[in-house]
């Protein structure tokens, strides 16, 4: 009975861990995509509050790297066609973690229950990233296209100018940069709607 009731409540919580929202139906626009997962929003502003990094370029973070899906990982190599090999890389999550700079996330700042696959984590990896990227490179908060290129290639690949000689790169951090200032403008309008929504939430103390 007791090995009964032991794996019933493994699989339960098997199930409860992988469960995650669909990707947003519209990610051209943060004020539908809170819409849709109003939380969202409450992660980003508690990242912000803690690290700075703005919600609009989290956000922009996000879509870039896993377009809002949650379990996402690079694709394998097949060998033959049809004989899976390894991945890439150990990146896997909204923010495309990889294994090692996840752990430092683990031991600085998140804790040993932070999981990729939820976006409060995400939001909060995303945010603390950009905060040593700002202490060990320079790199303003608001300067999304190069807190990206700090985000793909470290701080380190950064300082060297790794990026400058890698096309798909450069790319990725214009895409970031223009989908971060098109969020903040969008939620220039809307963000209203997604404070003091709460009952313990009082006007005008909650407001950003």
């Amino acid at each position: 009975m007791r090995l009964w009731v032991t794996l019933s409540l493994l699989t339960l919580l098997s199930g409860c861990a992988t469960f995650a929202p669909n990707p947003p139906q519209d990610q051209s626009n943060i004020c539908e995509i809170f819409r849709e997962q109003p939380s969202w929003y409450d992660y980003a502003q508690e990242s912000e509050e803690k690290w700075g990094t703005p919600i609009a370029t989290q956000m922009a973070f996000i879509q870039q790297e896993s377009s809002f899906r949650s379990h996402i990982r690079p694709d394998r190599k097949y060998y033959l066609g049809f004989i899976p090999g390894p991945r890439p890389s150990s990146a896997k999550g909204y923010a495309q973690a990889q294994d090692p700079v996840w752990e430092e996330y683990e031991d600085q700042a998140g804790s040993l229950f932070a999981r990729r696959t939820h976006m409060k984590h995400a939001t909060d990896f995303i945010g603390w990233y950009n905060r040593r990227s700002q202490q060990q490179a320079g790199i303003s908060l608001t300067n999304p296209e190069h807190l990206y290129y700090a985000y793909h290639e470290g701080a380190g690949g950064y300082q060297r100018g790794s990026y400058r000689s890698k096309p798909q790169v450069l790319s990725a951090g214009r895409q970031v940069a223009a989908r971060a200032n098109r969020y903040q403008a969008q939620l220039n309008a809307c963000e209203a709607e997604f404070q003091c929504r709460k009952f313990y939430q009082v006007w005008p103390f909650c407001r950003s």
